[in-house]
């Protein structure tokens, strides 16, 4: 849209069926979003307008909310899903607090897909070779491109907390601050937006799917979550004496309750389960312990002010706006409900069957189309768009053969 259009408040409008596109570009049946394909209004936040730092051209981005005409949210909106979950909580006298850690990697260019990524070369003229993990001085043949995304971030305002090299090659982690789950859901957004429009400016390409490489970590979107009262700000998940309260528990027992049936918003693509099947530091299961990393429900050490809970399935590939929605309408459930959790986990565990989780993008979304948590939570025609979109996707994968197959299988008599 001109600039001049948008100051003049002219209205932009979108077919409903763009909600519900899929990845390769198709659309689900009609009746998913209304057989007539009718419009919605994109009704700008100017919270969330933002000149564009990278562009050399003078241009800015303004997130929206797909609203009805009627002024209501479209149900097939991820935003307006997440405002909901909001707007429950507030009906309580609650406000949830969220922080997102996001892991990338930064590769070469890529312009045969049948390779695999390949680290950039750095100032020192040589490629990355793995060995750089939480090392202060890892990025450096990178600085050039780090520097501009700082830049860029500030002139966002995206307040970042820390920045390091993660386990992978040339993988790296940023954790926002905590704050309010839209805000950090549009900065979650913004950030991954600005990675790749700066990488492209570098000549390099910035990669957040859940498992890029093979033998190497994959990436994650952990979401930190903690409720505190609105007005006086206390955390609702530790009492005066410091301990852990009922609402934790249950915040908890409703995450337990939700991960299952939810894990196709977590891990929405079929590679986000290549990132789950090796289970230490991507765990595939509903468990909750105190500081262990191999538990999909971690309690990171902290002060009873900063007690939270960290929600350790989502990968980098998942949408900020559904994931943070899920894991707090799951806690807020939980809370409502007044479920409890099963015991907490230490050590080396094994993990109970009920509380494993589904492997394959097609068993999550077989879970989560015969969820009635899901519906009563998200509405059935979010629940059946979602998966009838995510279907496409999954059946054009299974079209093509890879090179596994061809490798290892023709050979076979």
């Amino acid at each position: 849209m001109t600039a001049a259009g948008f100051l003049e408040g002219r209205r932009l409008q979108m077919a409903r069926g763009v909600l519900l596109q899929c990845i390769m570009g198709g659309y689900p049946e009609s009746r998913f979003y209304g057989s007539d394909d009718g419009d919605l209004a994109l009704v700008p936040d100017l919270a969330q307008l933002h000149r564009l730092p990278w562009s050399q051209q003078p241009r800015a981005l303004a997130i929206c909310d797909a609203d009805e005409f009627s002024g209501e949210s479209s149900a097939l909106s991820t935003r307006g899903q997440l405002k909901a979950v909001i707007a429950r909580y507030a009906a309580r006298g609650l406000a949830p607090v969220v922080a997102t850690e996001l892991e990338f990697f930064v590769f070469a260019p890529n312009t045969d897909p049948t390779q695999p990524f390949r680290p950039p070369v750095g100032l020192d003229g040589r490629p990355e070779e793995g060995f750089s993990a939480f090392s202060i001085s890892s990025n450096n043949g990178l600085r050039p491109f780090f520097s501009e995304v700082y830049a860029c971030m500030a002139a966002l305002g995206l307040p970042r907390d820390t920045f390091m090299h993660e386990m992978g090659v040339s993988q790296f982690e940023i954790n926002l601050l905590h704050g309010d789950p839209l805000l950090l859901a549009d900065q979650t957004f913004l950030f991954k937006h600005l990675l790749k429009e700066v990488a492209l400016k570098h000549g390099l390409t910035v990669v957040c799917m859940a498992k890029p490489l093979a033998h190497t970590a994959g990436s994650s979107m952990h979401i930190h979550q903690s409720v505190v009262e609105l007005g006086s700000g206390r955390n609702v998940f530790s009492d005066e004496a410091g301990q852990p309260t009922a609402a934790f528990r249950h915040f908890i027992g409703g995450q337990q309750a939700g991960m299952a049936d939810f894990t196709a918003l977590f891990a929405p693509n079929v590679n986000s389960y290549q990132r789950l099947f090796h289970p230490y530091a991507s765990p595939n299961n509903a468990c909750w312990s105190h500081d262990n990393r191999a538990a999909g429900l971690r309690i990171p050490a902290s002060s009873p002010v900063a007690r939270r809970v960290e929600n350790r399935l989502p990968g980098a590939d998942a949408n900020p706006y559904l994931a943070i929605a899920a894991s707090l309408a799951a806690g807020l459930y939980g809370i409502e409900h007044e479920l409890e959790p099963s015991a907490a986990i230490q050590g080396e565990f094994e993990v109970p069957p009920a509380l494993s989780l589904p492997c394959t993008l097609h068993a999550a979304l077989d879970r989560l189309k015969r969820s009635q948590l899901a519906i009563e939570l998200f509405g059935v025609e979010f629940i059946e768009g979602y998966v009838a979109s995510k279907t496409l996707e999954l059946t054009s994968f299974h079209d093509e053969i890879t090179p596994w197959e061809r490798r290892v299988l023709a050979a076979q008599a």
